[in-house]
């Protein structure tokens, strides 16, 4: 034949090879497929291996993926990961349903929680982008169906939506438990003026707007309020067409009771024994606070965004000016506008975690490199979230992201023997048991071991933070802090 012919052949075959492997980048940049070339498999390995509590001692623990599942008896799990501002790679672990042996897979759903919170302030400023509301003026100028009742704690100041979003307005209603399937559901102003069937207190003031911080879903909620009240729109048909659709978050929703043709792809909530919880999972009307349906891959989308819009390098939702906004601090060092902020020796993260009933998750993501990572569980065991986290930081070399370095002692057999014993936390008994050479800590469900840094300092790998035993006047042990804030009092 022509030598001419395999010369074009040739050509066309190198520039359909291009072609493909353009659009194959493309589909893995937008996280429409996993994608694990051999590097990407070998870091894959690392995080399922090197999971690491919130410190390290001079013989670091690492455990498995698998060991901790077990251990924190998680029925499924599932994380995406992000790495130069894409999708790195995604991948479930588990069973969605154990009943019905379905598999956790980068589709199934999950529970967002209080991580509803920050693609909520999303829409909110979708809102002021578009000139429908302001973020600094009383909230009262733009509720149509209800009107919050100010009085004398407020001491005249007004709420705005920038205090909702940051948790700063001084409102009541910490969260919200959710409603059994079956169950009557309360309408948004039900819920806010405490009427049945609302199973939560009327949100109200406890203080001042403005004046500190305190995490409030009473005060998301007044946020869903608003955004239906402008737009005359179902909030789960504004989130769809304004954030969740142009993020491309193809499997997201709000719309709660979900919808019955998603039951199959739906993660099945159990509680930290292990238990089903009943009905599979709860409905949250609440949706702004607590009702969207997601996955770790959609999640991060929202973070690349997020990412993207804050160099200026994207404005598909918001300009970044106001994604700048959405992630600066409002009042305290932490708490922005639906994110919070971890400043780690001057590498800046953005992050939120959220717990519903058999739900818990968390994501991180740094606002300069790209880097991030989402994971969901559909257990109350939140303790395995960080020690993934910590896993992927290490793997993926984030900066400034290390694990609190402590030097772990031997204390005397007195002191441990001394320490032995019942206490209680908010009426419930704990117990101090003697395992050989050091102690152990048991909640009735699992032994956590602890580890000494003093003589009465101590840490618990699953639980971040200081802990301490105390003392009374006669030397008598007396109880022991967690975390520098609660004490539980020894009895026995």
């Amino acid at each position: 034949m022509n030598p001419a012919y395999y010369l074009r052949l040739g050509k066309a075959l190198l520039l359909c090879s291009r072609s493909l492997s353009f659009v194959f980048s493309l589909i893995c940049m937008y996280g429409q497929v996993t994608c694990q070339p051999e590097v990407v498999d070998t870091r894959i390995r690392r995080v399922e291996n090197e999971l690491t509590g919130w410190v390290q001692t001079q013989k670091p623990l690492k455990w498995s993926l698998h060991e901790r599942m077990k251990f924190y008896k998680v029925q499924g799990l599932s994380i995406a990961v992000i790495h130069n501002y894409k999708i790195d790679w995604a991948k479930g672990y588990g069973w969605a349903d154990s009943s019905e042996h379905r598999p956790v897979t980068t589709r199934t759903l999950f529970q967002a929680a209080s991580i509803s919170k920050s693609l909520n302030a999303a829409g909110i400023l979708k809102l002021v982008q578009d000139g429908k509301v302001d973020v600094y003026t009383d909230i009262n100028q733009y509720l149509k169906s209800w009107k919050f009742p100010y009085d004398s704690l407020s001491k005249s100041k007004k709420i705005t939506i920038a205090n909702l979003l940051s948790h700063t307005a001084g409102l009541t209603v910490h969260g919200f438990p959710g409603y059994s399937r079956g169950d009557s559901l309360p309408s948004i102003t039900d819920i806010l003026d405490g009427k049945k069937p609302s199973n939560t207190a009327a949100v109200r003031s406890q203080f001042e707007p403005g004046l500190k911080f305190e995490y409030s879903g009473g005060g998301i909620l007044l946020s869903q309020l608003i955004v239906t009240d402008v737009t005359h729109q179902r909030y789960d048909e504004y989130m769809l067409q304004n954030v969740l659709g142009p993020l491309g978050m193809s499997n997201s929703f709000y719309t709660q009771p979900p919808p019955a043709e998603k039951e199959q792809v739906l993660a099945t909530a159990y509680h930290s024994d292990g238990t089903m919880v009943k009905g599979k999972f709860h409905i949250y009307p609440e949706q702004a606070a607590a009702g969207l349906w997601t996955t770790p891959t959609d999640l991060c989308k929202f973070m690349i965004e997020t990412q993207l819009a804050y160099q200026g390098r994207s404005h598909t939702l918001l300009s970044r000016e106001l994604t700048k906004l959405e992630v600066t601090p409002y009042l305290d060092s932490s708490s922005a506008l639906g994110v919070f902020i971890d400043n780690r020796d001057g590498i800046k993260y953005f992050h939120h975690s959220g717990s519903n009933d058999g739900f818990e998750c968390v994501y991180y993501g740094t606002l300069d490199g790209g880097d991030g990572a989402a994971v969901m569980i559909n257990s109350n065991n939140a303790e395995i979230l960080d020690e993934v986290v910590n896993s992927v930081s290490g793997v993926y070399a984030w900066k400034n992201f290390n694990p609190v370095k402590k030097t772990v002692i031997e204390v005397p057999d007195t002191i441990l023997s001394s320490y032995v014993g019942k206490y209680l936390l908010n009426g419930e008994p704990v117990y101090i048991t003697r395992q050989k050479d050091t102690l152990t800590l048991n909640d009735g469900k699992t032994l956590y071991k602890m580890y000494f840094t003093s003589g009465a300092d101590f840490f618990i790998y699953e639980f971040r933070g200081e802990n301490k035993f105390l003392c009374d006047s006669l030397g008598h042990v007396s109880g022991f802090t967690i975390g520098g804030a609660v004490t539980l009092k020894k009895v026995e």
